[in-house]
């Protein structure tokens, strides 16, 4: 960790300061999100429906805004959007411990949603510019300091939840409130608005005549599909096996904890390593590739019998999902600096954050989607009695999506179009 800080140091200021708000943007976040639904079902007694509905506008405002953050961005200048979602979600999580009626809890969900789109293609294009020539590094970096932030959030969320969810809410907004005060005084402006010279129908023209980063951004789905199964099936399979009880809980919490400290411990070993030994195409085909091997433990762990009780059956249903996770975090390393450098070459340099606004809204329908089928294939297996089906089905999606890619590189569409130079030039 002190390598890393070393690293961190060795960059210019702004960029130093966005890491530093990742993190703490993450830790707002996931501090408060993983109780939300028990206050809603819970402290405010919503139907199931009411709660699911709750949270899904949420989701909803964030992944179908990506692109107009996007554009604005390139428009405006990334730092007033990163500064306005900042503020947004102050009120929307403020929102969240305050009100108690249906309307206004929507109102505060979609809020908290469109912060989210309104700033991340906007950091990310910001700290593609500030960090010039390192980025790939700075990416890196970018992405331990993100982990870090998932990984403390819902340990500091437990704590005070225990005394009020309205504590963590103020609490909450409280940091947004400050980020969004630091901000406006310490980031520098960045971003030429280069969006203002063009309509914003032009600026979507252009990207979406941008066939390499659509092409691009459908192989990538996999990569997102893949890793939210950390989220999905492997918590099913972990309470499957080991129940719902204290061992199951606590096995779940493993599996996150795998996830983010492998992440903070080795993605700038892992970026450096696999920069010095093959190009960025080949790099992303293999992390995709690593990611749905990831699943091999739990379709070898099928082939086992099951055992009626204690530790053998523990093991079962702790070990492979450990690994997987392991595995996925691993291929996730690979990938996330390459794929975030890749977006900025594939645009040309121009109108970046409209192209992190379309990749971000494409991956987030694609996980959507993806998660229909991940729990469909659940259903399907346990009804039919083929408990590999999805373990089976995973591996697939990872090696088509990562055969894409390296079809991509061999064929050099991973190189930015001419056309594209020239229509936003």
């Amino acid at each position: 960790m002190k390598g890393t800080l070393t690293q961190v140091r060795s960059y210019e200021r702004s960029v130093q300061l966005l890491m530093a708000n990742q993190f703490t943007i993450n830790l707002g976040f996931y501090m408060l999100m993983p109780y939300l639904a028990a206050h809603l079902s819970g402290t405010l007694g919503l139907a199931g429906w009411l709660v699911g509905l709750v949270l899904g506008v949420r989701n909803f405002s964030q992944q179908g805004m990506f692109l107009v953050g996007g554009t604005l961005a390139d428009r405006f200048g990334y730092k007033p959007l990163i500064v306005a979602g900042c503020v947004l979600r102050t009120l929307g999580f403020a929102m969240l411990g305050l009100v108690d009626t249906l309307p206004a809890l929507l109102a505060a969900s979609a809020a908290t949603g469109l912060a989210g789109a309104l700033f991340n293609p906007a950091v990310r294009a910001y700290l593609a510019a500030a960090a010039g020539e390192r980025r790939l590094e700075a990416f890196a970096l970018f992405n331990v300091f993100y982990q870090a932030g998932i990984l403390l959030g819902p340990l500091v969320g437990m704590v005070l939840t225990g005394v009020n969810f309205r504590v963590t809410c103020l609490v909450s907004a409280g940091i947004f409130a400050l980020l969004s005060i630091v901000q406006i005084r310490a980031l520098p402006a960045c971003g030429d608005g280069g969006g203002r010279r063009t309509g914003v129908l032009s600026q979507w023209r252009v990207v979406l005549a941008n066939r390499p980063f659509l092409l691009f951004s459908g192989a990538m789905i996999g990569s997102y599909v893949l890793s939210f199964q950390v989220y999905l099936a492997l918590p099913l399979e972990v309470r499957r096996l080991g129940g719902e009880g204290e061992f199951g809980t606590a096995a779940v919490a493993v599996l996150f904890a795998v996830s983010g400290l492998s992440t903070i411990l080795g993605q700038t070993r892992v970026t450096r390593w696999c920069k010095a030994r093959m190009a960025a195409g080949r790099a992303l085909a293999w992390g995709l590739l690593t990611m749905g091997l990831a699943f091999v433990p739990l379709l070898a762990a099928t082939a086992l019998p099951v055992p009626a009780a204690g530790p053998g059956r523990w093991a079962l249903a702790a070990v492979p999902p450990a690994l997987c996770a392991l595995l996925l975090a691993i291929g996730t390393m690979i990938t996330y600096p390459f794929e975030m450098d890749t977006i900025v070459q594939l645009s040309g340099d121009r109108l970046v954050a409209t192209h992190y606004g379309l990749y971000n809204t494409i991956c987030g329908i694609g996980i959507t989607l993806g998660n229909l089928l991940t729990g469909a294939a659940l259903d399907a297996s346990r009804s039919a009695g083929l408990p590999a089906l999805p373990w089976i089905a995973l591996p697939a999606l990872g090696l088509a999506c990562s055969a894409a890619l390296y079809a991509m590189h061999r064929t050099g569409r991973l190189a930015p179009p001419a056309a594209l130079k020239v229509a936003v030039g």
